[in-house]
């Protein structure tokens, strides 16, 4: 992890003074919030990739469902196939010996040799005859139909010439990958990192612990992390410092008491451990996370409202798990373009995030304003349109980006 400094807006490039941002805002509220933008450029600036692993082929298969990425490219070792190869049962001939055959004019094959599919070509032979252009007569076997050279065969180097680049760095492993791999002799793969991930539940949220960590968990593992979940514990500042800075994670992160009540003590704890460096952000759902180091890690802390804290966790905290993970710190939903039923109103100065579902005819409509807390809303929407700080909303009829919330675009 690189060093953050309270002072620096990494994302603009300039040096804020440290008393611009308060260590308390209780009662009295946030003076400012940091755009999204900034939050995400001080994750960017922060937060590096973890070093890569190497994992053997036979332990990635059981992996692939919490998703493997490539933490670099790779290459065919060798050409493939190695050698040329029969691509059909049959005999392997040389073709100048069909010369002439058909089913009226047999011709003898002295030199045939009965191949299957895949294995390599004997000496002497450029072609596969298929069992239908062959007879037997006794022991010999003669030719109903010609072979040209190449016929059945699959050339050396034909699917891969070594060196290829078979897949690039951050490439997300399927099964089919696996079976290359093995096909190639390929039995260790450096992939990326699984960064350890604590889960503070701070001062027992009041939507229950089990709602938030069961939430945090799926994500941090969707993201590439493993989630080590702690507490609920008290509101208690000197508790959750230590909670914050215990040695043994790559990553905080700490769901509840982020507001301006007078239990909302997480960013003082923060303080205490670490470093507070951004508190507020101009996000709604999730205007009172906090961004800043415990015990010398990147820390993330989120709303203890169960939409604020999925917003949240989305447009921060995911992207910090996925950056030390090696993958793509961009959102992991996928975006395509939809419609507006009706108008999606905003205010400027803040980003938004519209849970929406599609109607029949392919358009979208809104489940739930960002204002509505809950996560009713997002269970029943399809997916989420973010509306930018510098917009006062979408007009029905406009096109909008949906994000989907089940990884497929369909």
């Amino acid at each position: 992890m690189r060093s953050a400094r309270a002072g620096d807006d990494r994302a603009t490039g300039n040096r804020r003074p440290t008393s611009a941002i308060p260590l308390d805002v209780r009662g009295r509220g946030f003076s400012s919030r940091a755009a999204l933008p900034v939050m995400e450029g001080w994750i960017d600036a922060a937060v590096d990739p973890l070093p890569p692993r190497a994992v053997a082929l036979a332990d990635l298969a059981a992996t692939l469902a919490e998703g493997v990425v490539l933490a670099e490219p790779v290459t065919a070792p060798g050409d493939w196939p190695p050698a040329d190869r029969a691509a059909r049962d049959g005999v392997a001939v040389a073709s100048s010996d069909t010369l002439g055959a058909g089913s009226y004019n047999p011709v003898p094959l002295p030199g045939a040799v009965t191949v299957a599919a895949g294995e390599t070509m004997p000496s002497g032979t450029d072609a596969v005859l298929p069992v239908e252009a062959m007879q037997a007569d006794g022991p010999f076997v003669e030719a109903l139909g010609s072979a040209a050279p190449g016929d059945g065969v699959e050339r050396q180097g034909e699917g891969l010439r070594g060196g290829t680049v078979l897949l690039k760095a951050g490439h997300r492993l399927r099964p089919q990958d696996l079976g290359l791999f093995a096909a190639l002799g390929i039995g260790t793969v450096r992939v990326g990192a699984r960064p350890r991930v604590r889960i503070v539940l701070a001062g027992g949220p009041r939507s229950g612990p089990e709602t938030l960590g069961a939430m945090l968990t799926a994500l941090v593992a969707r993201d590439g992390g493993v989630a080590e979940l702690v507490g609920p514990l008290p509101a208690d500042r000197a508790v959750l410092a230590a909670a914050y800075a215990a040695p043994g994670a790559d990553l905080l992160i700490s769901a509840g008491r982020t507001g301006v009540g007078e239990d909302d003590v997480a960013p003082l704890a923060l303080a205490e451990a670490g470093q507070l460096a951004l508190h507020g952000v101009a996000l709604r759902p999730g205007d009172s996370a906090a961004l800043g180091t415990a015990g010398g890690v990147p820390a993330v802390l989120l709303p203890g409202e169960p939409m604020a804290c999925l917003t949240a966790y989305e447009l921060l905290a995911g992207r910090a798990v996925r950056r030390l993970a090696g993958r793509d710190s961009a959102l992991p939903h996928p975006a395509v373009p939809a419609v507006a039923v009706r108008k999606l109103v905003s205010e400027i100065g803040c980003t938004e995030l519209y849970r929406v579902r599609r109607t029949a005819d392919g358009m979208v409509e809104p489940v739930a304003s960002p204002h509505r807390p809950g996560l009713a809303g997002a269970v029943l929407a399809d997916g989420f349109v973010l509306i930018p700080a510098d917009s006062e909303g979408f007009p029905a009829g406009a096109t909008v980006t949906l994000r989907c919330f089940d990884g497929t675009s369909l």
